[in-house]
């Protein structure tokens, strides 16, 4: 007989279900387990009526939360963040291709635009040196002009009267106007010269200013060029040291996630010979039940369906009893009971009349009321319910329908559930069988 053992004082209040937990584990597992279970290509799915997708889909959903029901929530937390990293992992990924893509782009015009203003400065460097080479002309042509004006000021004129009184013979007279004609002809030129040379400076100083304009838009472009490309490379550092930090959480999670498992695969152990012992108690018991019975000469008549009420255990299955694949842990492993869903303090009838042979904390069962039914079709059958936030019965005779618990979360579990199991003469079998 299982020792009796009490329910701790912190599991006495009844909690409610926690909806986020089945969230966060379902978000986990369906991007590894359904696509692959569901076995439809995307050309197929994209071909077949919404209504039937969804009904695959939530199909596979129930399916993977009641394959989740009896895991440790430590285990689907770990699982949930890794997933969740690693989803995040492409984008930042991307997103650092993209702004390492942006810097290339923005170093190359950053360069143009450097280009662009050396060129535009050596014009305007150029402009400006070709202005103040004409500005140098006109003033000594402005020069010229001046002391020409002074010398016929002081020379009272240079008419040919002017010269011919002042000659001393004909060959000076003669020489005196050839001399005139030339200086007549070179104060023409520069007046010409000064003329030109006043028109190319117009023209120099609004080039020189088209040219200082460009010069001043080159310098603005390469500015924004320059302050775009120090974005980008801000933008790509920062990505980098996302990705990084993504990278970073990633093996943390992993190696959190390894932990969790040997923690759960552990305490699968531990579940695994708690098991064991009680199938020996109830086997020993079915064999004594057996032996009184003989000396008795009656056995049980009681036909195996109906004997036991699911009624009392509350709705609906969320999981069916057989065999499965754990999505996280990758194991098959037995599904030994059927779950049924509700929430936390939802009340636990007994399923049938018998006697409570274990009550208490049971490790990754939590806290378990296990129920010794009798000989029953031959056989002795046994009762477990497993979660429980709350047990209120701990020993003693128990009828059809008397209250022996809460529904709760506590120990190998995700959320809210009742996992109740069904043993024949110590091994467990189908509860859908004697229900």
């Amino acid at each position: 007989m299982v020792p009796m053992v009490t329910v701790a004082p912190d599991l006495a209040r009844p909690r409610r279900r926690r909806p986020t937990t089945y969230a966060a584990v379902l978000a986990c597992v369906l991007g590894l387990a359904v696509g692959p279970a569901l076995g439809v290509s995307a050309a197929v799915a994209r071909t077949e009526p919404d209504t039937q997708r969804k009904a695959i889909v939530d199909k596979r959903i129930s399916q993977l939360k009641g394959d989740l029901d009896d895991t440790s929530q430590s285990l689907a937390a770990a699982a949930a963040a890794l997933d969740a990293t690693n989803a995040k992992l492409p984008g930042a990924r991307a997103a650092l291709a993209g702004a390492q893509g942006a810097v290339a782009s923005a170093d190359t015009r950053n360069e143009e635009a450097a280009a662009e203003l050396a060129v535009a400065r050596a014009n305007q460097a150029k402009a400006e040196l070709e202005l103040r080479s004409t500005r140098g002309s006109i003033d000594g042509a402005r020069a010229q002009v001046a002391a020409f004006a002074a010398q016929i000021y002081q020379d009272q004129g240079l008419g040919q009267l002017s010269v011919a009184m002042s000659a001393t013979s004909p060959s000076d007279f003669a020489d005196r106007i050839s001399m005139m004609g030339t200086y007549l002809d070179v104060q023409k030129r520069t007046m010409g010269d000064l003329s030109t040379a006043e028109a190319v400076q117009l023209a120099q100083e609004a080039h020189l200013s088209a040219l200082r304009a460009d010069s001043a838009r080159a310098k603005a472009a390469a500015e924004g060029a320059l302050a775009t490309a120090t974005e980008a490379r801000d933008a790509a550092a920062s990505a980098k040291a996302a990705l990084d930090s993504l990278a970073a959480q990633q093996t943390s999670q992993t190696a959190s996630l390894a932990t969790r498992r040997a923690e759960e695969l552990k305490q699968l152990r531990s579940m695994q010979a708690e098991s064991d012992h009680l199938k020996a108690v109830l086997a020993e018991r079915a064999r004594l039940a057996r032996i009184a019975a003989a000396k008795a000469r009656t056995r049980g008549t009681v036909g195996a369906g109906g004997f036991l009420s699911a009624a009392e255990l509350g709705q609906p299955i969320t999981s069916e009893y057989g065999i499965r694949f754990h999505p996280i842990l990758h194991i098959w492993r037995m599904h030994t009971g059927l779950d049924f869903g509700g929430a936390c303090g939802t009340p636990v009838y007994a399923a049938g009349p018998g006697t409570i042979i274990s009550a208490g904390r049971a490790g990754g069962y939590g806290n378990r009321v296990v129920i010794d039914h009798g000989l029953v079709s031959g056989v002795d059958l046994a009762t477990t319910y497993n979660h429980m936030v709350r047990i209120v019965r701990f020993g003693g005779h128990v009828s059809r329908g008397q209250l022996i618990g809460y529904e709760g979360t506590t120990g190998m579990s995700t959320g809210c559930h009742l996992h109740f199991e069904t043993l024949e003469n110590g091994r467990f079998v189908n509860p859908r069988k004697w229900l």
